[in-house]
Formats: structure tokens, sequence, C-alpha cells
């Protein structure tokens, strides 16, 4: 597709423009949700959902704890029974697809974007994202970073304030910075 938007490069993995006016008023969007929302400490699961659901489309069964930080909220789709404590945080520049029965610590970070690493290239200003997914029954243990790219498989733990930034497998526990395999599960 020779004439794309910024939002399918951003979505295809491509570089693309963070200034764009379509991202920048979908980002404005989801800001004045995360607002609203984060606003709603006190208030009842129930009435936050209404909210989460306008940020995120369907979420029947997701609690996640204000306050709570996304970039477009989109493209973050989540299964059933998800539940994120408070000031967690998600890039949501590409897909992220959570799993059923996933639970995140505080401060949990899920970033999808990130930045050419050759200098030249950076400072001309395009993005990337890559897509994260986290499989079925997965704990996310509080402060740990997810990093562009990743898979987490199903039934694994990932330790607190793990830096994960290579896939890791289906039903294991992993820890450290880097986030590496400690034991099977």
């Amino acid at each position: 597709m020779k004439n794309k938007t910024e939002l399918q490069r951003m979505l295809d993995g491509e570089l693309y423009q963070a200034s764009d006016k379509e991202l920048v008023e979908m980002r404005d969007k989801a800001r004045a949700l995360l607002s609203k929302y984060n606003l709603m400490i006190a208030a009842p699961l129930e009435d936050r959902k209404t909210v989460l659901k306008d940020l995120l489309g369907n979420c029947s069964t997701i609690d996640i704890q204000p306050p709570f930080f996304c970039d477009y909220g989109s493209h973050i789709s989540a299964g059933k029974n998800f539940f994120m404590n408070f000031n967690c945080v998600i890039l949501d520049c590409a897909k992220v697809t959570i799993g059923d029965n996933v639970m995140c610590g505080p401060y949990v970070q899920i970033y999808t974007a990130y930045h050419p690493v050759i200098a030249a290239e950076r400072i001309k200003g395009p993005e990337l994202a890559a897509p994260i997914t986290i499989g079925d029954n997965v704990w996310i243990g509080g402060g740990a970073i997810i990093c562009p790219g990743v898979t987490i498989g199903d039934n694994t733990t990932i330790g607190a304030g793990s830096v994960v930034t290579k896939n890791i497998p289906a039903n294991v526990f992993a820890a450290g910075n880097p986030c590496k395999v400690i034991r099977e599960l």
C-alpha cells in the first residue's frame, strides 16, 4: 500500500510520525478519558467500567486500578478477568493482546513504542512500534517492564522488577534484568 496513513504505518511496525494530526487527535481523546477515569479512584468498579469501555472497547471483566495511563486504548485487547493494579502504563502504539486471567502488580509498564537506535535516524523524529502478546493465566509482578515485540506464554509468572526484553515461554517463572527463565512451573 503506497499511500498508507501514519496510523497504518504505526500498526504495521514501520517508521511513523507520532505528530500526525490523526494520531494526536486519537491520543488526546484517550487522555481525556484517562483524566476522567483517574479521577474515579474511589468510584465503584461498575462506574469506572463505563469509562474503560469508551477507552478500550469490550471490558466486561476488567479491573484496572486508577491511575492508569496509555497512548490510545483502542489498541489494547484484554481477555476476561484482567486485573491491573495502580500506576500501570501501556504504550499501545502497536497491538497489545492480553489473555484471560492476567494479573499485573503496581507500576507494570508495557511498551510497544520504541525509537531507532541509530542517532541519525532517531533525531529525524519517526518512531516505531512492535506488538506485545501476553498469554492466559499470566502474573506480572510489580514494577516489571515489558519491552516491544515480546510474547509471554501461558501460565507464566514474571518476577517483580523484571525487564522483559525477549520472549518468555509458557509455564515458567522468569525474572531479572534482563528477564530470563529461572525455573519451569
